[in-house]
């Protein structure tokens, strides 16, 4: 038993230190982003554009199951016209971020994944160390910047439809009653631009999570289809975990 615990510590030590080289090196290459335009670009389209409308949907009905849930209650206590706020600050604080995020892991993560993991069991990243083309700033470069940018321009979406979700329901159900007018007025002096830019924030640096994950997983793979998808899982679950430890301790620091 302690030689099993032994090699999990030795191992995850292992993990977190190979993680964090490959994490300095892929910044160290953002020098080089001039000149991979093209594929950043690629890589902010299949991550912003393709992951929209999934995005989009689970926003509105999130908002409107958590209007739907908070606004019951607080008619209980005819205290429902602080829907509004109750709804703006958890989309933008924490459901908008920390949803859109684990949207993005499952979808582009796994994808990254897989796409990384398939080159390096066919020996294609081999081939671009033969013509002298470092993996690091080919593969994972362009998509740790396209998902630094691209993950919080969806959150930002994902806020939006999700705050309007919200109003919709405490609009038209009658057991909550609030106009929407009511719902906004209360929403913007409860939302200010100081907890916009930490949902941001926490958007950005789970952003960087869900690619760097997914490119490190996607470098480790190996063992042909069956380490692919192996692999996919990995680091779906792997990203999960650090968003939601990464999300705890950037709370605490905003708070």
């Amino acid at each position: 038993m302690l030689e099993a615990l032994g090699r999990k510590i030795l191992g995850t030590a292992q993990t977190t230190g190979e993680m964090l080289a490959l994490l300095v090196e892929t910044l160290f290459y953002f020098k080089e982003a001039p000149r991979n335009l093209p594929a950043i670009f690629r890589q902010m389209y299949e991550v912003g554009v393709g992951t929209l409308p999934i995005a989009s949907l689970m926003a509105m009905f999130v908002g409107m199951v958590l209007a739907l849930q908070t606004g019951a209650e607080l008619a209980l206590y005819g205290s429902q016209e602080a829907i509004g706020a109750i709804v703006g600050l958890s989309m933008v604080k924490e459901l908008g971020p920390v949803m859109t995020s684990l949207l993005v892991a499952g979808r582009i993560g796994s994808s990254m994944a897989a796409e990384v993991g398939a080159m390096e069991i066919y020996e294609e990243i081999d081939a671009l160390k033969t013509l002298e083309i470092n993996p690091v700033r080919y593969l994972a470069m362009p998509r740790l910047i396209a998902c630094l940018f691209a993950v919080p321009a969806l959150v930002v979406f994902s806020m939006i439809i999700g705050i309007l979700g919200g109003g919709f329901i405490s609009d038209v159900n009658p057991l909550i009653n609030v106009p929407f007018s009511v719902y906004y007025d209360n929403m913007v002096r409860a939302v200010s631009y100081q907890e916009i830019f930490k949902g941001l924030l926490k958007a950005t640096v789970f952003g960087g999570i869900v690619a760097h994950v997914g490119c490190y997983v996607g470098f480790k793979t190996s063992g042909g289809a069956r380490g692919i998808g192996q692999s996919t899982t990995r680091a779906v679950v792997l990203s999960f975990l650090l968003i939601f430890v990464a999300n705890y301790f950037l709370t605490r620091l905003m708070l």
